[in-house]
C-alpha cells in the first residue's frame, strides 16, 4: 500500500542545479565609483548585475553596443533614395517603349536625346551621393 502512495506523489517545483552558486561576496562603492559602475553596466546591456560583475572579474568579453541614430536615419534616407532610383529605371524603360510605339523615329530620337541629358544629370547626382556616403562612413562609422 505504501508503494502505491510513493508512486502517486508528484515532485513539483524547480529542479535543483548541478553546481549551485552559494558563495556570496559584498563590496562597497562610493558615489563616483558607483556612477561609473552603473554606466558600464548600462553600456553592456546585460540584464543581470551579477553576470556583469563575474564577466568583469574573470575578464570575459563584455559587449557594449552603441546605436548611432544619425547613421540609422542616413541609412533610411539612402534606402528611400535608391528605391526611387530603381523606380526611375523602371519608368525609363516604359518611356522608351512608349516613345517608339507612339511616335515616329525622328521624334522619338529627339525625346530620347532629352531623356539622355537628364540621365547624365542623374548619373552625376548618383556619383555625388556615393562620394558623400563614403565620406560619411569614413568620418562617422569608424570601426573600433
Amino acid at each position: 500500500m505504501e508503494e502505491k502512495k510513493r508512486k502517486q506523489i508528484k515532485k513539483s517545483g524547480r529542479k535543483p542545479k548541478i553546481d549551485p552558486a552559494v558563495h556570496r561576496y559584498s563590496f562597497n562603492l562610493n558615489a563616483e565609483d558607483n556612477a561609473r559602475f552603473l554606466a558600464l553596466f548600462d553600456q553592456s546591456e546585460m540584464k543581470v548585475i551579477a553576470h556583469f560583475i563575474t564577466a568583469c572579474i574573470f575578464q570575459k568579453t563584455v559587449k557594449t553596443v552603441k546605436i548611432d541614430m544619425d547613421a540609422i536615419e542616413y541609412h533610411e534616407k539612402l534606402t528611400r533614395f535608391f528605391s526611387q532610383f530603381r523606380s526611375i529605371g523602371t519608368n525609363y524603360n516604359q518611356i522608351v517603349k512608349i516613345l517608339y510605339r507612339n511616335f515616329s523615329e525622328k521624334k522619338a530620337g529627339t525625346y530620347l536625346f532629352r531623356l539622355e541629358k537628364e540621365t547624365i544629370e542623374l548619373v552625376q547626382v548618383t556619383k555625388e551621393v556615393i562620394r558623400l556616403t563614403q565620406e560619411f562612413e569614413e568620418k562617422y562609422l569608424k570601426k573600433e
